[in-house]
């Protein structure tokens, strides 16, 4: 009720200005500068002292004290907030001003100076009115707090959460720090198709739409990878993309059905030399954005710097689980899944797999300092190059942050009639009811019988980087409009 008492109150104000003939949604505002801008360059103005030249500063009352004909207020920008001073007489019309309530947004130009406690302050010779706010400001003293509500109205935990709007900025620099760094080695930074006839390069269930004027069903791009490849094969050496990966799965505090990736590939290098750009690269964007490579996350501390620690999955499975993997059969194996009360298809579980689960149930968690898990089993992916010296495994490694997987890279498979018969291994097992299995691309198949060279790829979440160095509690907090279900749900 109280709420829509204010809502009423402020359209009887914006009725009021508009029969003065004042329009309460101008069309611009020129020459204004952030907040930060005027207290950098003014920092040294001595108490009382004004500046000879007058500022202009656009944005949100956050803060109103009237004393008589006197007001203070605070102002707030894109970057911060600034203090403003106005007086009735000073100003032309001082009868708008008494129409403006916290959370309209204003344009202020005057003078700087420093008041008597401090602060330094524009005192406002000219004021504007931007947009009149229909709706109240949270409360001043608690903020935005409620997590359903700051994610759904994120225009509003924005502007109400300082530390909010500083996360996404620095996520904003950490992407240009990641582009920079591909960027200067090399890479040529390209797009590829967000619908895909054909869905491949993850095992994930895929969003599915439909193109009207062909009848036919399209999927949302569950990853990058086949398209990338491609693009290998016609002659680049060295190609990334940064975009969106969909994928039909749950929300929880590391994954949303709609998410980030950056992923890259550079012919004539295998897995090693990508686990070497992976180090480099986060090293790099650790001390362009935060001026270094240490970091505390939630309370634990993380070295990014390099080089990381490596152990194939086999090693980590016999150091945090006690378990020599090598030495048991795959009934064994499955006896151990049951033991640890670890889910499985009975009818699609093969050894490989059961390594695989054995060793996310055991170690992932424990695994927070940087850690390259490498050597998966063959069966984890159709899409990556034998081991050398051991065909049951691949070259494949999972880089480890904080008990999360925040990457994967392989020496990519290149051998054409190779990749069809793993290929169609995966579509015997979607046949069996694996809903996440790889689907047959005839013309990815196509492409690599043209000739693909050796080549290493990796594929990077920008969601979880994010999170680790803005010490985010969840992906929720460093995705703008995280997926949500409707409201009347």
């Amino acid at each position: 009720m109280e709420q829509n008492k204010v809502y009423l109150e402020r359209k009887e104000k914006l009725k009021e200005l508009q029969k003065m003939g004042v329009n309460p949604y101008p069309y611009e505002y020129k020459g204004s500068i952030f907040s930060t801008k005027i207290l950098e360059k003014y920092a040294k103005l001595k108490e009382g002292e004004y500046s000879k030249e007058h500022v202009s500063v656009m944005g949100r009352l956050m803060t109103l004290r009237q004393m008589g004909k006197a007001s203070f207020a605070h102002v707030q920008d894109q970057e911060g907030k600034i203090q403003i001073y106005l007086r009735e007489e000073e100003i032309k019309n001082p009868k708008v001003w008494k129409l403006t309530d916290l959370g309209d947004i204003v344009g202020i130009k005057g003078p700087v100076f420093r008041t008597k406690t401090g602060e330094l302050t524009i005192q406002g010779k000219e004021f504007t009115i931007l947009s009149k706010s229909l709706r109240p400001l949270p409360d001043k003293f608690h903020g935005l707090q409620d997590p359903e509500i700051r994610y759904r109205q994120r225009y509003v935990d924005l502007f109400s959460n300082e530390q909010v709007k500083k996360t996404f900025l620095l996520r904003s620099q950490i992407i240009r720090a990641l582009r920079e760094y591909l960027d200067n080695k090399g890479f040529v930074e390209v797009e590829i198709p967000a619908l895909q006839p054909v869905y491949g390069g993850a095992n994930a269930r895929p969003f599915k739409t439909h193109i009207n004027a062909w009848n036919l069903d399209l999927f949302l791009s569950i990853s990058p990878e086949l398209y990338l490849k491609r693009l290998i094969v016609g002659g680049y050496e060295k190609v990334y993309t940064i975009g969106k990966n969909f994928r039909n799965e749950g929300v929880d505090k590391t994954h949303n059905p709609e998410f980030t990736m950056m992923e890259c590939y550079w012919s004539g290098v295998d897995y090693n030399d990508m686990m070497t750009l992976t180090e480099d690269l986060y090293e790099f964007v650790c001390k362009k954005v935060l001026g270094t490579t240490e970091i505390e996350y939630q309370g634990a501390k993380i070295s990014f710097k390099k080089p990381w620690k490596r152990m194939t999955m086999h090693e980590a499975i016999k150091t945090f689980g006690k378990i020599d993997v090598e030495k048991l059969s795959e009934k064994e194996l499955l006896k151990l899944l049951d033991k640890y009360k670890i889910s499985y298809d009975k009818k699609l579980t093969t050894k490989g797999l059961a390594i695989a689960a054995l060793f996310e149930e055991l170690c992932e968690t424990k695994l927070i300092q940087p850690t390259f898990i490498t050597d998966h089993p063959r069966e984890s992916s159709p899409l990556c190059k034998l081991k050398r010296g051991n065909p049951e495994l691949i070259e494949r490694f999972e880089p480890y942050i904080n008990g999360w997987e925040i990457g994967n890279a392989y020496s990519e498979l290149t051998d054409p009639i190779l990749q069809k018969e793993f290929l169609e291994e995966q579509m015997e097992r979607a046949q069996g009811g694996d809903e996440e299995a790889h689907q047959m691309d005839h013309d990815f198949i196509r492409a690599i019988e043209y000739g693909m060279p050796p080549t290493g790829g990796l594929g990077l979440g920008i969601d979880r980087m994010v999170i680790l160095l803005t010490n985010a509690a969840s992906i929720r907090e460093v995705i703008l409009f995280p997926t949500m279900k409707p409201e009347n749900e």
